[in-house]
Formats: C-alpha cells, structure tokens, sequence
C-alpha cells in the first residue's frame, strides 16, 4: 500500500495495529509516523518496529495520508482541535474510541472532512483482532475498502452501519475481558482439582481458542457444536446442566445489554 499512517498516540492498541500493519508489509515501516506524551512508549515502538516517532501531534498529521487518532475518549476533542488546521479534505481520520460518534468528531474538525469509525479489540496484539468499521459520506468505498485492508493485518475486520457499533463493542470490544474471566474461572476449579496454574491456563485457554476456531471455520451454529460434546449422561452435559441452573446464558446477555447502554450513554 503506497500510503503514509500515522498514530496519534502509541499505546497498546496503537502498538499491536502498528505490530500488524509492519508484519504483514502491507506498509514499509518508514511510511508510519506515531506521536506520544510517554517518550517510553515512542522509543519502544521505534525499536520494535522501526517507524518514525515524535512527541508532535502535528508532525504526524503533516506527514500521514492516513491518521488513526488512537488517544483515550476523554481527550479526543481537545487532540482533535489541536490538530485541527492541519487536516485537510484529503486526509482520512480514523477514530477506535467507544462514545466517539462520526458526527462528534465532524463537529471537531468539519462535516467536509473524511471520517471513519472503528473499533478494534485487544486481541489485535496477537493478530486476531475483530473490528468493525463505519464511513461517513465523505469516504469513498475505495478508500473505506483500503482502511478495512489495515485493519484486516491484525486479524478481522467487517463494516457495518454505525448504529451497530454499541453492539460491536458489547459482543467484541469489550469481550475479551468476559473471555478472561471466562478462563480464569475454569481455571481456577482445575486448580482446585489439583491441577498446576500454569497448566490450568493453558489447558483453559486453548480449548476457548480451539472452540472458537470450530465456529468460524466449521460455519456450525454453536449449539450443534455443544450438542456434539454432550454425550448422554456424561460429564460435558452434567456441566452444561449446572451452567444453566447458575443462570450463564441470562448473566452473560445481561453484562453485554449493560455493556451497550453504557456505549449508549457515553456517545450522548
């Protein structure tokens, strides 16, 4: 890809984009500029990944066709304003905060501007992130089809209209805490059974992976794939029975429902 990246902010998640983008060579490494406050993080992505850093906002707007604004939501606009000259009609901003609408941020920079709306996950740090992108109408299906490109070298990504990223964040963005807990707890009772820590985790966390992996590659609808384990009267359906006694399926709906009012509340 002949176009210029840059990151406003080089934190986690801007580190693993940066990490994909680089790794898969969709963009050379001298063609991404990143800025910070944290020196640190700046010289540990300069290190890591050879890319051009500097503690100037507006050094990387100057120097990037493409400007992913990767800084937390309650700076967003005063980032945003700062940089605000610089952005011209040509340039594309892309945002990956929860509450950070397409019309918040036009009214930062201007309705003329070009605007995408992502938003990744963690899981973007070993390459198998999920996104899910928006446009606003200034974007063309050329440019939006280039944007879902870098987001496709960290792991998956899909567009979708904007009125389903509230969503997007409750079954993705946020999930991979619910995952988290998901093993820990799994676990923390092979532990109890005698089981090493380190091993639980192990053990925990590849047969979440491997079931995942079953969903998409098997185009299976989840159940049928639980239907296959439970064999009659054995141990997998005996802790299925108990899931459902202890309310799983109602706790795990409901943290999400609560996940995407709140997603709600913070884009008002």
């Amino acid at each position: 890809m002949n176009k210029r990246i840059g990151f406003i902010g080089a934190g986690n998640m801007a580190k693993a984009m940066i990490g994909g983008i680089v790794k898969s060579g969709l963009v050379e490494s001298k063609n991404v500029y990143a800025s910070d406050l944290n020196e640190s993080a700046l010289e540990n992505a300069k290190n890591e990944y050879n890319i051009n850093v500097t503690t100037d906002s507006k050094e990387v707007v100057k120097n990037s066709d493409i400007v992913i604004v990767a800084v937390k939501p309650n700076v967003y606009d005063i980032v945003l304003k700062g940089v605000n000259d610089l952005i011209d009609n040509n340039k594309i901003i892309v945002t990956i905060a929860a509450g950070k609408t397409i019309e918040s941020v036009e009214n930062v920079i201007g309705n003329d501007k070009k605007v995408i709306r992502t938003m990744p996950n963690t899981p973007a740090l070993v390459n198998e992130g999920m996104s899910a992108l928006c446009k606003n109408k200034n974007i063309t299906d050329e440019e939006l089809a280039m944007v879902k490109e870098i987001f496709s070298s960290f792991g998956k990504a899909e567009v979708v209209n904007e009125y389903l990223i509230d969503a997007v964040i409750g079954a993705s963005g946020s999930a991979p805490a619910y995952v988290f807990m998901f093993i820990e707890a799994m676990a923390d009772a092979a532990v109890s059974a005698g089981m090493p820590r380190n091993q639980a985790y192990t053990f925990a966390a590849q047969a979440v992976m491997g079931s995942a992996k079953m969903v998409l590659e098997t185009g299976k609808h989840p159940g049928e794939l639980k239907d296959m384990v439970c064999s009659p009267g054995g141990t997998t359906i005996e802790a299925v029975k108990t899931l459902e006694a202890e309310g799983f399926r109602n706790a795990v709906i409901k943290a999400i429902d609560n996940c995407i009012e709140k997603s709600k509340e913070m884009s008002k």
